[in-house]
């Protein structure tokens, strides 16, 4: 894989996030629904990956790229959000590529969009579980392109486009409020304890699963937690440290390390992304393409009181 020139500044940051999401995804993948790994493992996994020498496949990204990139190229062909684009976008990606890691819920939607011809793209996630909707981690997996999209945008249409785009296929509260956030209050609760916490309490306290109210927290506090050096993870490389501190958690690792790379990565800039790590996920440049799109796309702030 070429590599791709790092940018500064804030393109370098649109770049960082597209980039964490994906080597959060690639990096994470083979530990989901593992035992907890511990940090010797994860230790020794990094260390691998980060020698030049080393000449492995590619890790392949999951479901969770898969949907994040059919909300970017959504957004950038429309410029803006339309409901039955995206829609179309996941259904064709699912179809064309069914064996990422889909969960049986959201193919059930796929179904169901591709059977009523899309007539009403929000219908078929609305009527699941009775008309409950999923709660599962499916939209916030996919949310970092909308926060890109509306960089400078009044806050009420970012949240009017995560919300609607969680929609299409988790029509939960607790599903498409993980999209926005939520459980912050138990976060800093363990945010006072410092280096203390152990997986265990993380795991009790945010939860590593599948669902969003359960793994969205859990991505935030792994950013977070990663600031500074985390006991037993060998990285001085803090991007990194974060993907790590997220994998080594264990449960939905893919995901939680996707969303919480997506954070890191905007946080501190595709140039701290460590190049040696560039080759071992699928697609990056893929990624770095969509990103450049969306900041050239961004909307200036509106100047209305």
């Amino acid at each position: 894989m070429a590599v791709v020139e790092a940018v500064e500044g804030l393109a370098g940051k649109f770049r960082g996030s597209m980039a964490g999401a994906l080597m959060g995804d690639c990096l994470g993948a083979p530990f989901e629904g593992e035992s907890r790994a511990s940090r010797s493992v994860l230790n020794s996994y990094f260390r691998r990956l980060a020698d030049p020498a080393l000449k492995v496949p590619y890790k392949l990204y999951t479901d969770d790229t898969a949907m994040t990139r059919c909300v970017a190229q959504s957004l950038i062909d429309e410029k803006g959000y339309c409901a039955t684009d995206m829609a179309k976008k996941f259904v064709k990606e699912y179809y064309n590529e069914p064996k990422r890691g889909y969960g049986s819920n959201v193919t059930d939607v796929f179904a169901a969009l591709r059977a009523t011809k899309f007539q009403d793209v929000y219908a078929p996630a609305g009527i699941q579980f009775g008309g409950r909707g999923s709660y599962g981690n499916g939209a916030a997996m996919r949310i970092a392109p909308v926060a890109l999209f509306c960089y400078d945008a009044p806050d009420k249409e970012v949240v009017h486009i995560a919300k609607d785009s969680s929609l299409l296929t988790h029509a939960n509260r607790l599903g498409y409020n993980g999209a926005v956030l939520q459980k912050l209050e138990k976060l800093l609760e363990l945010m006072e304890q410092g280096d203390s916490v152990t997986p265990s309490q993380v795991e009790d306290t945010l939860g590593v699963y599948i669902s969003a109210h359960m793994s969205v927290p859990t991505a935030i506090y792994s950013f977070i937690r990663a600031l500074n050096p985390v006991t037993n993870i060998e990285s001085d490389n803090a991007f990194l440290r974060t993907i790590h501190y997220a994998i080594s958690l264990g449960g939905d690792t893919d995901t939680i390390a996707s969303m919480a790379g997506s954070i890191a990565g905007a946080y501190y800039g595709f140039s701290e992304i460590p190049e040696s790590f560039h080759r071992h996920c699928e697609a990056l440049s893929d990624a770095i393409e969509q990103a450049d799109q969306l900041f050239k796309m961004r909307k200036p702030k509106s100047t209305e009181t």
